[in-house]
């Protein structure tokens, strides 16, 4: 195989330096990244191949929509372009059109009134049929990898040969992949059980539909004619991925282009490309002719050149459409004509349809014309969609000398699980909406921004395990500077800088310097992530020297916490102004936010107290004076009073007090301080025990709180610190605090369980040995009575001398086996059946627990 060499023709640069690097595809390395207006211009044209809407998005898409999401942000919000953003929505394609036919035929297999068996049995053959297919596919791609490795061994092969193996690869783990999950759905099927109901079927079907729908394609398919059938079937998924792309906070295009939409643009691209002798008409269709294309000067296959030639690597976007029609195996369909059960307009060349690649060149040249500075996708997208792109551009502007239609090629890494690209046709995918049932918008921009743009993502339990862990950070940085800095009066307070304010200074000038360098190196999130993390543990360190009022300098900590805002609001992770630290639902804002303050300050003064007098065993007086200094003191001075009012301790305002005119969070507040001085009060008055007050406490700190978003963290000086959090956050802490204490409670009771079954194996062992006589006898023929000693052999013979020695070694060697139990016994003639009991005991317990 002969070297290959890329071509990328860099934009021209005028004297201003460029304020970054990025990752292009033409050449997989990075470049300098210069407008096409001029390196000083702020002006930027972007193209993203947007979803092929045939069914639901997964978070392999959200690799693709998210990733290139937080990168446009940092390039608009950090570095100040101004972009042109224009997405496709691909609703006419090979994938859509079987898609809607599959589903329309198996709904109408559905309406049949087929018996259960006769289900099973056409399940069953598909099922064979597919698993068949596939081990000739995996047979076929193994041969193709050995011929490339082989290619690959040449001393001028390089590493794109290599690539290209790589690549064949993949495809062979993707195709073996569909095999066993063919034969999973075998063994499935045969373990459905027949109920003789009509959910028979549903239950067959569930286990083999997508066969089912297979077979019944390649049988029935041509008959399905209906135009609303593929146009339904696209809208649906069209709507359902945008909703899933707001759901994530991903920014809308400034223009979104649809295939349906742009049929007569489409035509007109074709049309001057035939024009231009780089495409010509076989039975209806119109090819890509890359022979001539070449012969213009052109270069065919900038991004992926190691694939061009191969098959396989172009089956993706050739799917369903072998033809012998093609001069050449490597041209592909600009027009493809007719088909039944397929959509159709009216064209030159007669019915037809527009092919895959033609769509995105024609619908991005008619918003952005020649040139456009970044065009982005995923990677599997860099052959032959996006080489195919090009050449189609290049040979429709051919005419105006245009030889590079796109100056910055981007393709985010695939999104890998269990080893595999995450995709449909894999069927190894979480849907997005299944991924933000079980994490947040904000928890998977983290997990992104974690992880570099361009490289393979895996999403695992490491990935998610990191990104759990930042967010606690992050919200307990947030949480420790607002504690810090509540209630500082900088007018009333020192401000003269120490040491080690000048120190938190540097590092926060530092971190700067050290998240720019990292956002014009290729928008390295993860390392500006870093970069934020180490400046989190400074100002951490920082508040431990700083705990004694007034000790801190608030301006300082929110310089330290408005410069991570503002990095996080850029990468869409918060969207609070950087003036406003935190996470946008834990900030307080307004009048509504300094009476809450104080409410809280107040519920947990009243708090400390109570636990520190239950601590101190204090009498129910002591309790009771707690309760009347609260009313007396601090709701005094927010103008609230208590009340009963059946049966329950409630808040009213103060005649003429503005606590009358209170917001919903601040009065959520006073209710649920309200309820627990009730408590504390109606516990007094009942004599409760120290340890009933001590869990009262806990369970309005873990419980009444956490459902008003309200942190309460308990120091050992006795006064708690509270901070504004997220309910489902803290939820979640405290059950996996709750699971780590059952498991090692459980953990304890095992241990103890299983300590106590040897010790009681080992002496119901000894209690089942024979007596020391009994165990001697076959030496022996009597013992002293009193010590217990053998005094004759078998024979009846007197022991003396060694003989007599032997047989008292033969004796203590007996006993000190059974001293134990004899031990045990001296202590408790009953210990064996106490054992026992206690042995049974600690089942229960272990029993009692809930399943770990």
């Amino acid at each position: 195989m002969a070297r290959i060499t890329r071509e990328w023709l860099p934009p021209a640069a005028d004297s201003a330096p460029s304020p970054l690097v990025l990752f292009n595809s033409f050449v997989d390395e990075k470049v300098p990244f210069v407008p096409a207006a001029g390196a000083s211009s702020k002006q930027i044209s972007w193209y993203a191949c947007g979803p092929t809407v045939y069914d639901v998005a997964h978070m392999g898409h959200a690799r693709n929509y998210l990733t290139f999401d937080i990168v446009r942000r940092v390039l608009e919000d950090y570095f100040g372009y101004n972009i042109q953003m224009v997405m496709n929505v691909t609703d006419v394609d090979d994938k859509i059109i079987l898609r809607a036919r599959r589903n329309y035929l198996l709904n109408a297999y559905r309406g049949e009134g087929k018996s259960a068996a006769e289900v099973k049995a056409f399940t069953e053959a598909a099922i064979h049929a597919a698993a068949a297919k596939q081990a000739k596919k995996v047979a076929a791609l193994q041969e193709q990898v050995a011929t490339a490795a082989e290619e690959a061994k040449g001393p001028a092969a390089g590493a794109m040969a290599q690539r290209k193996v790589s690549d064949l690869e993949d495809a062979v783990k993707g195709e073996q992949l569909k095999g066993r999950q063919a034969a999973e759905a075998l063994e499935a099927l045969a373990a459905v059980q027949l109920t003789g109901t009509p959910a028979d079927v549903e239950a067959l079907l569930a286990v083999g539909g997508d066969y089912v729908a297979e077979a019944l394609d390649a049988e029935r398919g041509a008959g399905v004619t209906d135009p609303s059938v593929f146009r339904a079937h696209a809208a649906r998924y069209e709507r359902e991925f945008l909703e899933d792309m707001d759901s994530l906070g991903c920014r809308r295009p400034d223009v979104l282009t649809r295939v349906s939409e742009y049929i007569p643009e489409i035509i007109e691209y074709v049309q001057r490309i035939v024009n231009n002798g780089m495409a010509y008409e076989s039975n209806g269709s119109v090819y890509f002719d890359t022979a001539s294309f070449r012969s213009c000067g052109h270069t065919y296959g900038k991004l992926n050149p190691w694939a061009v030639g191969s098959a396989t690597l172009a089956a993706e976007g050739e799917s369903n459409f072998e033809t012998s029609e093609k001069r050449n195996p490597q041209d592909f369909a600009l027009w493809k004509a007719s088909k039944p059960g397929e959509p159709v307009w009216d064209s030159p060349w007669g019915q037809g349809r527009p092919g895959w690649h033609i769509e995105c060149s024609a619908m991005a040249s008619t918003i952005l014309g020649s040139r456009m500075d970044i065009h982005t996708g995923g990677e599997d997208l860099r052959f032959p969609h996006h080489d195919n792109e090009l050449a189609q551009a290049e040979a429709y502007y051919h005419c105006d000398g245009c030889k590079q239609w796109v100056n910055y090629f981007l393709h985010c890494g695939h999104l890998h699980i269990e080893g595999l690209k995450m995709s449909k046709s894999l069927k190894n995918f979480i849907t997005i909406r299944e991924a933000l049932a079980t994490f947040n918008a904000r928890q998977l921009r983290l997990m992104f921004c974690l992880q570099p743009w361009n490289k393979t993502m895996l999403y695992g339990e490491q990935s998610r395990a990191e990104m759990k862990a930042r967010e606690a950070q992050l919200r307990n940085f947030f949480g420790n500077v607002e504690a810090a800095c509540r209630g500082a009066d900088v007018n009333a307070t020192e401000q003269r800088w120490t040491a080690d304010d000048f120190e938190l200074n540097s590092r926060v000038c530092a971190t700067q310097v050290a998240v720019d360098a990292a956002l014009r190196d290729n928008i390295n999130t993860p390392a500006a992530m870093d970069a934020l993390s180490d400046l989190i543990k400074h100002v951490n360190k920082y508040l431990e020297k700083k705990q004694e009022p007034g000790a801190a300098r608030p301006l300082l900590l929110r310089k330290a916490a408005a410069f991570v805002t503002r990095i996080l609001s850029v990468f869409g992770i918060v969207d609070a102004p950087s003036d406003r630290p935190g996470f946008t639902e834990t900030s307080a804002a307004g009048n509504d936010g300094a009476v809450g303050a104080k409410v809280l300050d107040a519920f947990a003064s009243f708090r400390d107290e109570v636990r520190s007098l239950a601590k101190a065993k204090a009498e129910a007086a002591g309790l009771q004076a707690a309760v009347a200094r609260l009313q007396g003191e601090a709701l005094q001075a927010l103008g609230v009073t208590l009340a009963e009012a059946g049966g329950k301790t409630t808040w009213q305002p103060a005649a003429g007090s503005p606590a009358a005119a209170l917001g919903p969070t601040p009065s959520a507040y006073l209710g649920a301080l309200a309820a627990f001085a009730g408590s504390v009060q109606a516990m007094a008055a009942a004599g409760a025990a120290a340890k009933d007050v001590l869990a009262a406490c806990d369970r309005v700190r873990d419980e009444a709180l956490v459902d008003l978003g309200v942190r309460l963290e308990d120091r050992a000086d006795g006064k708690s610190v509270w901070k504004l959090d997220d309910p489902a956050a803290m939820r979640e802490e405290i059950a996996a605090r709750a699971a780590a204490a059952a498991s090692a409670a459980r953990k304890k009771l095992e241990g103890a369980a299983e300590r106590k079954a040897k010790e009681l194996e080992k002496l119901e062992g000894l209690a089942a040995l024979p007596s020391i006589q009994e165990a001697l006898a076959d030496k022996y023929s009597k013992f002293d009575e009193a010590s217990g000693e053998p005094t004759h052999d078998k024979e009846g013979n007197a022991l003396e001398g060694k003989a007599k020695d032997k047989a008292r070694k033969d004796y203590e060697k007996a006993a000190k086996v059974r001293e134990p139990l004899a031990k045990k016994l001296a202590e408790d003639p009953g210990a064996l059946d106490k054992m026992r009991a206690e042995l049974e005991e600690l089942r229960q317990q272990l029993a009692a627990l809930p399943a770990a």
